[in-house]
C-alpha cells in the first residue's frame, strides 16, 4: 500500500460549489477556506468561450483557474456524426480558453448518460470496434489542438452505469497510448473509481504515466470524508506517482452546503498524514 503523501497537497474547488456571484468572491471564499485554485465549468454552445471576459478579469484579479470540466449535452463519442463534431469543437474552444487564461487543460469523458451495457436495451447501437474508431479519431483531433495551444486535454472514465466505453483507468491509458497525443492525458476521478477499480491506489500506480488530472469526491458521490474511500492510500498512490497538480473537488454536498465545503480542504489535509 503506497505511504501517506510526502508534500503538501493542492486543491482546487469547482466553482458551482462555491458560494458568491463573482469568481472574485468565490475564489475569497476559496482561499479561506484552503484552496489553492477554482475549477472552471464548460458549458454547451461556446458559453465558456463568451465568458472570456469575465474569467480575463478574474486572472488579472489574482484567481487561479488551471482547469476547466465539461458541462454539455453530449461528447466527443456521442453515436450521432454532428453531436460528435459538435463536441469535438467545443472542446477545441474550451482547451483554448483555458490557454489562454494560463492554464492546463480540459477534462472530459467520452459520453456520459448516453449509454450503458449494463441496463436496458444492453446492446448499443455501434459495435466496439466502432467505439474504438470514434474514440481514437477524437482523441487525435483534440490532442492535437491541445498541442498547438499548449496545454493538455483529460480523458475521464466514467463508471459502467453512465458509460459504456471508457469505465477504467487502463482502458484509457490504452486509448492514450494509441491515439499518439503527448497533450492527452487521463484525468481520473475517485468516485467512478470507486465502482470500477478492484484497487482505486494500485489502479493510479499502474496508470501513472498517463495521468494528468484528478478529481475527487467520496464514494457516495458526496465531499470528501462523507463515505468510505480509503484516502490515505489513494492520495499516497497520487503523491507516489509525483502528481503535482490540483486535486479539484467534484461532488454533491451533504449538510450545510458551505460548512461542506469549507472543510474539505482540511479533511484531506489531515488524512493526507
Amino acid at each position: 500500500m503506497p505511504a501517506a503523501p510526502s508534500r503538501p497537497i493542492r486543491l482546487s474547488c469547482q466553482e458551482q460549489l462555491l458560494p458568491g456571484d463573482t469568481l472574485q468572491a468565490k475564489w475569497d471564499f476559496a482561499t479561506a477556506a484552503g484552496y489553492d485554485a477554482i475549477e472552471l465549468r464548460g458549458k454547451a454552445d461556446h458559453a465558456f468561450r463568451d465568458r472570456l471576459p469575465e474569467l480575463r478579469r478574474a486572472r488579472r484579479d489574482g484567481v487561479v483557474m488551471p482547469t476547466v470540466c465539461v458541462d454539455m449535452p453530449h461528447f466527443f463519442a456521442a453515436f450521432d456524426p454532428g453531436l460528435r463534431r459538435d463536441a469535438i469543437e467545443q472542446m477545441k474552444s474550451q482547451l483554448s480558453v483555458i490557454a489562454e487564461i494560463g492554464g492546463v487543460g480540459a477534462q472530459t469523458p467520452a459520453s456520459y448518460g448516453m449509454f450503458s451495457a449494463r441496463l436496458p436495451p444492453f446492446t448499443p447501437p455501434r459495435d466496439a470496434a466502432g467505439d474504438r474508431e470514434v474514440l481514437l479519431e477524437g482523441l487525435a483531433d483534440m490532442g492535437a489542438h491541445a498541442e498547438r495551444e499548449g496545454v493538455r486535454l483529460f480523458l475521464e472514465p466514467l463508471n459502467r452505469y453512465e458509460d459504456h466505453m471508457v469505465n477504467r483507468l487502463a482502458q484509457a491509458a490504452e486509448l492514450i497510448r494509441a491515439c499518439g497525443s503527448d497533450a492527452v492525458r487521463i484525468g481520473i476521478d475517485t468516485y467512478h473509481m470507486n465502482i470500477e477499480e478492484a484497487d482505486p491506489a494500485a489502479a493510479v500506480l499502474d496508470a501513472a504515466p498517463w495521468i494528468g488530472h484528478a478529481q475527487v469526491s467520496d464514494s457516495n458521490r458526496f465531499q470528501p470524508g462523507a463515505g468510505h474511500i480509503d484516502w490515505p492510500a489513494v492520495l499516497g498512490a497520487v503523491d507516489a506517482i509525483g502528481f503535482d497538480g490540483c486535486l479539484a473537488v467534484e461532488c454533491r454536498l451533504t449538510g450545510d452546503p458551505e460548512a461542506a465545503v469549507a472543510g474539505i480542504p482540511a479533511f484531506l489535509r489531515r488524512v493526507a498524514g
